[in-house]
């Protein structure tokens, strides 16, 4: 009697049923994390606050027992999954895993308010919208991220050390340049990082600006080379992506759990990305 319960329990909760009550469970557990991450917004600023501190403690509190009672759920059920066979050993690797590991960081000091601070658990409400991407609908999605990384972890690497020595050097030119005319805003190599960083990434805050001829062509270089530079590894990712695209289009894959799924004139082949 309990394992068909336990099978539904997972699969609800894990996303795989798709009657009218796995789609309610898990849309209303949806709406319940979003709203705590507005929740957790709203609440820094001060007439909000004030006005509607009563009607927020009253959503966490009531959001804290439906999260403690899904994680209780889902560690009982984890039981049904291949991976996690076996009443303790297998609920031990469950909890094991990243994203039920979340859950517990999420939820767990809650229960411990008395002795932690109340801002410290504002804070871990964040782990709460966390729980957004550990559905297991979105396996492909993260698989392809994680395939498009190491396809392209070379090129990666060798664009994000250009990128560094461009940082470094950058910063350490503008401070013999910019130093004895503004002690201040150039005082040491590290200050002058922050200024590196902004003209690299083109933000220009303007908070610090160089004044000498050297420095303002060593600013203007610099500005230049981060538009070169920077972009680089995005476009190094986005093409990763695109191989990716384009092999999940040609094997087919689980959406769940990620494994490919061969056809009835195909040998059966091992998948190299092991269970999910």
């Amino acid at each position: 009697m309990d394992e068909p319960v336990k099978r539904r329990v997972w699969a609800v909760l894990n996303g795989d049923d798709r009657s009218a009550l796995g789609v309610a469970v898990n849309a209303f557990i949806l709406g319940l994390i979003v709203l705590n991450l507005g929740i957790f917004i709203l609440e820094t600023v001060d007439p909000v606050y004030e006005r509607f501190s009563g009607v927020f403690r009253l959503i966490l509190q009531f959001s804290l027992v439906v999260f403690t009672i899904e994680f209780v759920l889902r560690v009982w059920s984890s039981t049904t999954a291949p991976d996690y066979a076996g009443p303790l050993t297998g609920r031990l690797r469950f909890l094991s895993r990243p994203y039920p590991l979340i859950d517990l960081v999420a939820i767990l000091p809650f229960y411990l308010g008395a002795f932690v601070d109340l801002q410290f658990l504002r804070f871990l409400r964040l782990f709460w919208f966390l729980r957004l991407f550990r559905r297991d609908r979105y396996v492909e999605s993260r698989r392809r991220f994680v395939g498009a990384y190491r396809a392209q972890r070379e090129d990666l690497f060798v664009a994000s050390a250009g990128a560094t020595t461009l940082f470094v050097a950058s910063s350490v030119s503008m401070y013999f340049a910019e130093h004895t005319a503004q002690p201040e805003a150039f005082s040491s190599i590290p200050e002058t990082m922050w200024w590196s960083i902004v003209t690299l990434t083109t933000v220009g805050y303007g908070d610090v600006v160089p004044v000498t001829p050297l420095g303002r062509l060593l600013g203007a270089l610099t500005a230049l080379g981060g538009i070169a530079l920077f972009a680089v590894p995005s476009s190094i990712l986005a093409a990763g992506f695109v191989k990716q695209a384009g092999e999940s289009t040609a094997v087919d894959r689980c959406p769940h759990c990620g494994n490919r799924i061969d056809g009835p004139d195909q040998p059966n082949r091992e998948t190299p990305d092991g269970p999910q």
